[in-house]
């Protein structure tokens, strides 16, 4: 009696390292997503406070001492991996640099979603 094959999804091979990665641990995986998500965000929020900074020509301590907190405070914000970014925080820091804080709320695509 043959045997039959099972009907799989087939995609096209790929030697991207993104790719791969994505698949591997993001791919139909709610979670995944969700968790990759908050990271970058956390990223974006970290390098945007430092490239702003920079461009002002400021220290962390010179900005800590404008937004009225510490250097410590500053590098915290601007760390990566940092979680606790709060609204009014960030406002307080777009004031002392005459900027305003824009929040965007971006439909998220698998484009988005890759690693």
């Amino acid at each position: 009696m043959p045997t039959r094959k099972k009907a799989t999804k087939t995609r096209k091979p790929t030697s991207d390292a993104l790719e791969v990665l994505h698949r591997r641990y993001v791919e139909g995986k709610p979670q995944m997503r969700s968790l990759l998500e908050e990271e970058r965000s956390n990223s974006t929020v970290a390098r945007q406070l430092c490239r702003i900074r920079e461009k002002a020509g400021l220290s962390q301590r010179e900005l800590a001492k404008l937004v009225g907190t510490t250097a410590s405070v500053i590098c915290r914000l601007e760390d990566a991996d940092y979680e606790g970014h709060s609204l009014s925080m960030l406002r307080r820091i777009a004031m002392a640099l005459n900027s305003r804080v824009e929040i965007r709320l971006i439909p998220a695509s698998r484009k988005h979603l890759r690693i």
